[in-house]
């Protein structure tokens, strides 16, 4: 009987007393946010009592001591932790943020490494923050500060083809340009005045031709990354037909059987022909192409404001300088790739967004942008700091306003069409192809995708 009573008292007392508190433990969880974050929010969003703890995704090796410094004097300044987590090399970057966007747990701060299209697709899925509000407050204090086209790279323009609300999404925390540099010490062994570089076509053949009958190499590049053969070959379309030209035929109203672009592809057939370039430059990857002219083994180099570093920690006494790559033509203005270097955006869906805002106008200050260009010699952004850099860097710099980059175009070709155009440039040089071959092979691929995009 007694057992009885004991049941009962625990079915109609005990139990309902245990299923309070749960209930009681439950709702104080849910009011206080201790429950993981729904998909609609980032993984990384903090519960109270956490949001001064910014984590920051890059990759990039060269600086990532530098960042810990700048992060240990922040947190001193400010009592906010910046957390700068590094992921390498940039392929495996790339592809943890593409996992992370797709699993929403991207960090407070991150870079993404891609075309254009790729940017506006995180936009378009809500994980980034559009900046212009921030960047124009003060009467525009923050955005005045940047170098002049540092900011349009991450710019999305009204009506823009990737159909992206207008805005700034990123912020740029260096710039750089792509030029020719040129060996000084193997000019004069070749009896060139070091003083007086190319500056016409004509005359860098006929400087390549001296040196290469002096028996040193000519051009040396890491063109087996076929975006630097895109890089030159575009510089060329632009010089020898004028941007209008080029973004025409993007769009599919000038083929690539036009004599201009045959031309442009009659370019690398000369180079080769001549034996003007390094050896095995089709294959060669940037990192070998630095050491190859770091090691005094090719007289130019064509190459980005990055390796000022890079040379100096593998030649101090290098010996270089710096020049526009030599015009073809004088009807239309010779251009160069640059604008950012590298650049950090914010994600729209973090708790700490105000915070990791507040920390990236900190860190492209004057100060912050001065100990950057002494410990890792790239161009800053900040245009206040631009007087205190080296006559090199000076010289990547000061044809910022002759730069564009595929990331402000108009008009972009078909990822398809790009790489078939720079593997097929790849086969000019090895001499597989003609560059006439190549014109009639892209303007066929090309036609094939204007007819797919037409039929979607």
């Amino acid at each position: 009987m007694s057992n009885n009573k004991d049941i009962i008292l625990w079915k109609h007392k005990i139990i309902p007393k245990i299923m309070g508190i749960i209930l009681f433990v439950f709702c104080s969880l849910n009011i206080f946010g201790c429950f993981q974050p729904s998909k609609s929010k980032s993984q990384n969003s903090p519960s109270v009592g956490q949001k001064k703890k910014i984590v920051v995704w890059h990759w990039m090796t060269d600086r990532h001591d530098y960042f810990l410094e700048l992060a240990k004097k922040y947190k001193d300044l400010t009592g906010v932790e910046v957390v700068f987590e590094l992921y390498a090399p940039s392929d495996a970057y790339s592809q943890k943020i593409r996992a992370a966007g797709q699993a929403f747990t991207i960090p407070d701060i991150f870079g993404i490494l891609a075309e254009k299209r790729d940017f506006g697709a995180f936009v378009k899925a809500g994980h980034l923050a559009d900046l212009s509000q921030e960047l124009n407050k003060d009467n525009g204090a923050w955005r005045k500060q940047f170098v002049k086209g540092a900011l349009e790279v991450n710019e999305f323009l009204p009506n823009n083809e990737f159909g992206v609300k207008p805005g700034i999404y990123g912020i740029p925390i260096d710039i750089m340009t792509i030029q020719l540099l040129y060996n000084k010490k193997l000019f004069r062994q070749a009896g060139l005045d070091p003083d007086r570089p190319p500056r016409t076509w004509d005359e860098f053949i006929a400087a390549a031709r001296k040196l290469r009958d002096a028996g040193i190499q000519g051009l040396v590049s890491g063109w087996g990354e076929i975006w630097m053969i895109y890089c030159f070959a575009t510089n060329y379309a632009f010089n020898i037909m004028g941007e209008e030209k080029v973004f025409a035929t993007f769009r599919g109203e000038v083929p690539y059987t036009d004599p201009d672009w045959i031309q442009v592809f009659s370019l690398f057939k000369q180079l080769s022909d001549e034996n003007l370039l390094a050896t095995g430059i089709v294959t060669m990857v940037n990192k070998k192409a630095e050491q190859t002219f770091a090691n005094e083994l090719a007289a130019f180099a064509f190459n980005g404001s990055w390796c000022v570093n890079v040379y100096e920690g593998m030649n101090p006494n290098l010996d270089y300088g710096v020049i526009m790559p030599p015009s073809f033509s004088q009807k239309y203005p010779m251009k160069i790739w640059g604008a950012a270097g590298s650049s950090f955006v914010v994600n729209d869906r973090s708790l700490r967004k105000n915070e990791a805002i507040a920390f990236l106008k900190w860190l492209t200050m004057e100060e912050q942008q001065l100990y950057l260009l002494k410990t890792t010699k790239n161009p800053p952004s900040n245009k206040n700091c631009l007087t205190k850099i080296s006559p090199l860097l000076y010289e990547f710099t000061k044809q910022m306003d002759n730069s564009t980059h595929p990331n402000i175009w108009p008009a972009h070709e078909f990822p398809v069409v790009i790489e078939r155009f720079n593997k097929g440039i790849q086969s000019i040089i090895i001499k597989e192809k003609t560059p006439e071959q190549l014109g009639r092979e892209l303007q066929e691929l090309k036609e094939q995708e204007l007819k797919r995009q037409k039929e979607k």
